[in-house]
């Protein structure tokens, strides 16, 4: 299974926000849409990302309130990035090592799209369950061994 059949499942609605826009903002928008992440664009490329994870951590240095800080000063400027191609083992190695639950997905300079873990969890769980049923159908249509002796007499 490769990245863009993730996307193709989960849609394309991308939530972006520019590095000069107040870390307050960024993180009302991810409290009002359920998110996790979004991604800094700046002059149409991509420079960086920012989650729950930097939003959290501009809390706990200012102890507990989120600051006056802009998007650039807290986001994760150097994000691992997959591509379309990219096998989801390889995006799950990925994940694990680097800690990351958010990927970019990059065709060349274009974005494509973001892939968080539970995206890729839930991908992996449906194709197994696929191949369950597909496995069981095979299995419960597999002729009894005492017709299959019979036809061999």
């Amino acid at each position: 299974m490769k990245v863009s059949e993730i996307l193709q499942v989960k849609g394309n609605i991308l939530y972006t926000i520019t590095p000069d826009q107040p870390l307050v903002e960024a993180a009302n928008t991810m409290a009002e849409k359920d998110i996790g992440s979004l991604v800094v664009m700046e002059y149409g490329d991509l420079v960086g990302m920012l989650t729950f994870r930097e939003v959290l951590k501009a809390l706990h240095a200012n102890e507990g309130t989120i600051g006056g800080g802009t998007v650039r000063r807290h986001m994760d400027d150097h994000p691992i990035t997959v591509t379309p191609d990219t096998d989801v083992n390889e995006v799950r190695r990925i994940m694990l090592e680097k800690h990351a639950r958010y990927l970019p997905v990059m065709n060349a300079k274009t974005l494509l799209g973001v892939i968080s873990f539970y995206d890729v969890a839930r991908a992996v769980l449906e194709a197994q369950s696929f191949e369950n049923r597909m496995l069981k159908a095979y299995i419960r249509d597999w002729p009894a061994e005492d017709e299959a002796a019979d036809r061999a007499h």
